[in-house]
């Protein structure tokens, strides 16, 4: 089978393949290896890793949207087991599942790896800020919406880690290395 017509299956809603699986466990576990070396930790949560959310995206951009917000998800659950942070069920779902499957996103632009990268994390923000401005809005300062200060806090790491998120791509795009990203 070729590769186009194997994407077409694992996009379109057909059965995993192996390999598929193999790279998303192989994509999980080095983003879960980067995950635990902290450049900067947020006080309430969240941090600045060295790019930890690439392996995901490059998964995302290689496999499609379901494979990456499968990976996304698992991913997610393993990082509630390694540093839980509960105040409510659904504040579980937003800040872990669900954000981090939204970096899934990154596959429905697999010609644009840049677009791909910045509505991977945008998605991934989305779901922080709700969760931070519903849950956490006893943080905001006196005066100040519980959205913005969501938003500011929440950027406070994401617009970081976007930032080395895309520096990593780059690199990955350039020469003949690029092949990562464009070939299945």
């Amino acid at each position: 089978m070729g590769s186009e017509s194997r994407l077409k299956e694992e996009v379109l809603g057909g059965r995993l393949t192996v390999q598929a699986l193999v790279e998303a466990a192989v994509m999980i576990a080095l983003a879960t290896v980067l995950s635990v070396i902290v450049v900067y930790r947020a006080p309430q949560g969240g941090s600045v890793t060295p790019a930890s959310m690439v392996p995901l995206l490059v998964l995302a951009l290689r496999r499609g949207p379901r494979v990456g917000l499968m990976a996304g998800a698992v991913y997610g659950l393993i990082q509630l087991w390694i540093e839980p942070f509960m105040l409510h069920w659904l504040q579980v779902i937003l800040d872990y599942p669900l954000a981090f499957a939204l970096l899934g996103l990154a596959g429905a632009f697999p010609g644009r790896p840049y677009l791909g990268v910045a509505a991977g994390i945008l998605g991934r923000g989305v779901s922080h800020v709700v969760a931070g401005a519903v849950f956490f809005a006893a943080y905001a300062p006196a005066g100040v919406s519980p959205w913005v200060y969501s938003l500011i806090y929440n950027g406070s790491y994401l617009i970081p880690e976007l930032a080395l998120s895309l520096a990593v791509v780059l690199i990955l795009m350039a020469g003949t290395r690029g092949e990562l990203l464009r070939r299945v």
